[in-house]
């Protein structure tokens, strides 16, 4: 089936985040949104046909997903996208890759004790760590220019400290795009064997990987202490039906997770809807669907990196190896994100996240997952905001 992603799904009064509640971020309605890391895309047909086919029947109860259907779709995406051997007795159904990170960070480590990442850093991260009375240790990466290096010494420094427990990595990174390599995955999986810290990977981007890059499991590297929590509804558009999964190796913390979600948490059915929407991504269909979207995604880009070349010359961006996160360098700009900010909404109308929400107020960061007469719109809106 040919995708076409120029089309332009009128998204309001659906509730949805990014375009009903605006104001919610932005302060007003009546603005252009590129925030929220959704799309603007339709899902898969095999996605819409499946979740079609089981509301036709008119009972949805209690569901299991602990099943060989759903494990053996993951366990295929993984053979298929990643040439990766995913064991299934590692999968464990979770509602949300943060809740399965918020549960991990609670069973393996005590209150004041320290969780390590890079930063800059998706924002639910500084949320779950400090909300769950953990000790943020941040590590810088370096700039798109250096192809944010890693700061060996200063991740085996903070590794080494006594309170460090977690090392919580996003492959591929949010919000710069960048895609770890093997040789950058054994360094840190060796280093943190050397100071016994467990590695928590948060792989949710991990579909959306362009030519030149490969994304690559933790899991291939090691299986002792650590865990991927992942899902497909980023790539397939289907965070409102909820629903991720996570692998864990080790038997013992798998089963602890268990009592979490169910015990604990009484979350021991599926989301129905979600699990079918899962199920029906991780099949072939699905790689059909990717294999449009990530050339209509690379372009988007591609139309990025020209107008800022060509109309903002002072801005700084390059094309990142992941996501559909652009990661703009404003800097050249020598004025306050508030000002910037206040330049985009009220004179731009156009809602693009302050990258002081992840870590660096020299950054903005644009969802570009969208068709490209509203990628072209909005670029409009950010240069007449700047200058005006």
């Amino acid at each position: 089936m040919k995708y076409n992603f120029n089309n332009v799904i009128n998204r309001k009064n659906t509730y949805s985040t990014q375009w009903d509640y605006i104001a919610d971020r932005f302060g007003r309605n009546d603005i252009l949104p590129f925030s929220i890391s959704d799309t603007d895309f339709p899902v898969p047909e095999s996605v819409q046909n499946a979740l079609k086919e089981r509301i036709e029947h008119p009972i949805y109860g209690y569901s299991r997903w602990n099943h060989s259907d759903y494990k053996n779709s993951i366990v295929y995406w993984y053979q298929e996208r990643d040439q990766s051997e995913i064991d299934p007795e590692w999968i464990v159904y979770s509602p949300s890759v943060i809740f399965s990170v918020a549960t991990f960070i609670r069973l393996l480590s005590e209150e004041n004790e320290a969780v390590a990442t890079f930063t800059p850093m998706y924002d639910a991260f500084y949320k779950v760590i400090e909300q769950n009375n953990r000790l943020l240790i941040p590590i810088r990466l370096g700039s798109a220019q250096t192809g944010y290096q890693i700061d060996w010494d200063s991740l085996e420094a903070v590794l080494s400290q006594k309170q460090t427990k977690i090392f919580l990595l996003t492959n591929p990174h949010n919000p710069t795009g960048k895609v770890f390599t093997r040789e950058e995955l054994e360094r840190i999986t060796q280093l943190c064997e050397k100071y016994q810290v467990f590695i928590i990977s948060d792989d949710i981007h991990k579909d959306i990987v362009y030519p030149g890059s490969k994304y690559i499991p933790i899991t291939n590297i090691t299986q002792k202490n650590v865990v991927i929590c992942s899902s497909g509804s980023k790539t397939f558009n289907t965070p409102g039906l909820i629903g991720s999964y996570t692998f864990t190796p080790d038997t013992k913390l798998r089963d602890a997770f268990l009592i979490e979600l169910k015990d604990k948490n009484a979350l021991s059915s599926v989301s129905i809807l979600g699990m079918y929407a899962q199920m029906a991504a991780y099949s072939d269909k699905g790689v059909e669907y990717l294999d449009q979207l990530v050339p209509y995604l690379q372009n988007n880009f591609m139309i990025i990196d020209n107008f800022l070349k060509e109309k903002l010359p002072m801005l700084n961006f390059q094309i990142p190896q992941a996501t559909y996160l652009a990661w703009i360098d404003v800097s050249g700009l020598n004025i306050p994100m508030k000002e910037l900010q206040n330049k985009l909404i009220n004179q731009g109308k156009v809602g693009i996240m302050p990258g002081t929400t992840y870590g660096d107020s020299n950054y903005l960061r644009m969802n570009i997952a969208c068709p490209k007469s509203k990628l072209e719109e909005g670029l409009k809106r950010m240069e007449f905001g700047i200058r005006n």
